[in-house]
């Protein structure tokens, strides 16, 4: 950081905000770092918790971004289970609840989202639960016995993986969607049909163009009800709807709030001082354009790069998004960002599971979806995703 006492604050106790405090020291020694999380454990990855961690195949500490003792090694403050009362960057200070305040020179925001919770009638009974949270998490899987009936509402990323969780642990597993197919509006119709597919194969039962209209019982929630009148009973229902991102501090504080916070491509909000990063983050991409991205890889990275623009090391942050879900026994890979495209091409076989999709618009390649084949886009070994990533890379912004 150049000038003036390097005193930084990380607010969110994510993955996002983890690596950034992590590399802020890594890069800088001598910076005075503190994380403030309102979660009391230590920041932790997300994705187990619809997968491993909710199957009981993975144990939680297994999914945190650092142990204890490399806080403790590198000197980084850590304050948690405390809520963030109000961000002001004029006096270059975080007030607490309580009204403690914590000074900055600079501050990252990477609170993440919050999740969308159900609004139909009944969704307030006891048995109806949400996924965000390690507590989350426990809470289903104390509830996940085999040969219960269960009801997923909502198939994307979430849904789908906590469906094949579940089922891989034994219960009968219904799943509500309006959509014509799984995730069809981030992979379209055909890659969202194999999805569906491989549901199905496994015992899944899929109801698709529908929607809940309420959630019926006593106490508990005993039936789901959708629109066009269908029943399904259950002994519990779990909601994957997707999250917000969590931008009221940055709201209130007077910054640019768009679809998430708007940052410029070194992590920079329109406050001074002020950087965000992570699922908050509407950033402006060299190769797609403004966009806001939910995914794993994209709260590692820019979490490292936001940690180094905050210390005036950066560069722009042009990491060409990729990400993973794993369902049952397979595993879909995709590389690059299209929330449109006019065709695709199909390499392999979809009916097989064996497959590279690229999305296209017009003659400019905007992403690739694979399944047994194309390689992890992450990895240091040579792969065709990796390949096409590179292909991305090399053009210019999308209009």
């Amino acid at each position: 950081m150049a000038g003036g006492t390097r005193n930084v604050v990380v607010v969110g106790g994510g993955l996002c905000g983890g690596n950034a405090a992590l590399e802020l020291k890594r890069l800088e020694p001598d910076a005075h770092v503190t994380l403030i999380s309102s979660e009391a454990h230590l920041p932790y990855q997300r994705p187990p918790l619809s997968k491993g961690f909710l199957r009981g195949t993975e144990p939680f500490d297994a999914a945190f971004v650092a142990p204890r003792a490399e806080y403790e090694r590198l000197g980084i403050d850590l304050i948690l289970g405390t809520t963030v009362a109000k961000l002001e960057p004029e006096q270059k200070q975080i007030r607490l609840q309580g009204d403690e305040v914590v000074p900055y020179d600079r501050v990252l925001i990477a609170t993440g989202g919050r999740k969308r919770h159900l609004q139909f009638p009944g969704a307030d009974r006891e048995g109806v639960f949400d996924l965000r949270t390690v507590e989350d998490s426990e809470r289903i899987k104390a509830a996940a016995r085999a040969g219960r009936r269960v009801v997923v509402i909502g198939l994307g990323f979430i849904g789908c993986e906590v469906a094949a969780s579940l089922r891989t642990l034994g219960l009968e597993v219904t799943a509500i969607d309006p959509g014509q197919v799984p995730l069809v509006r981030v992979l379209g119709p055909e890659v969202g049909g194999v999805i569906a597919e491989l549901h199905r194969s496994r015992g899944v039962q899929l109801v698709m163009g529908d929607g809940v209209d309420r959630l019926e019982g006593r106490e508990r929630v005993e039936r789901v009800v959708t629109k066009s009148g269908r029943q399904f009973d259950c002994d519990f229902v779990v909601a994957g709807i997707g999250i917000d991102p969590e931008v009221d501090l940055l709201r209130a504080a007077g910054a640019r709030i768009s679809n998430g916070v708007e940052v410029d491509a070194y992590c920079r909000t329109s406050l001074p001082g002020v950087y965000a990063a992570g699922d908050i983050a509407d950033h402006d991409h060299p190769v797609f354009g403004r966009i806001r991205v939910e995914h794993y890889n994209n709260a590692e990275k820019q979490g490292r790069a936001a940690a180094a623009s905050l210390l005036d090391r950066g560069v722009p942050y042009d990491y060409v998004h990729s990400f993973w879900s794993d369902q049952f026994d397979q595993t879909l890979e995709y590389v690059g960002f299209a929330s449109a495209w006019d065709s695709i091409t199909v390499e392999g076989s979809l009916r097989d599971r064996d497959f590279i999709v690229r999305y296209l618009r017009g003659d400019k390649l905007l992403a690739a979806a694979a399944m047994g084949r194309g390689g992890d886009p992450e990895s240091e070994e040579p792969s065709e995703l990796k390949n096409i990533a590179n292909q991305i890379r090399g053009r210019r912004v999308v209009t």
